[in-house]
């Protein structure tokens, strides 16, 4: 299986927000990513699982 990735760029097409969002969240460690050199990468399994525990913990009522 093969793993795919992200830019910032893709990665804000895919949760339809701004990648200056995106960039904010990652360097506070509010979203799962890696540098390469100057660029963020988001591995595509990282980001839906983050994305599933986000839901998880919004239907216990724990704010995200």
């Amino acid at each position: 299986m093969e793993d795919t990735f992200f830019t910032v760029r893709e990665l804000a097409r895919y949760l339809k927000i701004k990648p200056i969002t995106i960039y904010k969240h990652a360097s506070k460690g509010k979203l799962p990513g890696f540098k390469i050199g100057a660029a963020w990468r988001f591995k595509k399994s990282t980001i839906d699982r983050w994305i599933e525990e986000q839901e998880a913990g919004q239907q216990r009522g724990r704010p995200h």
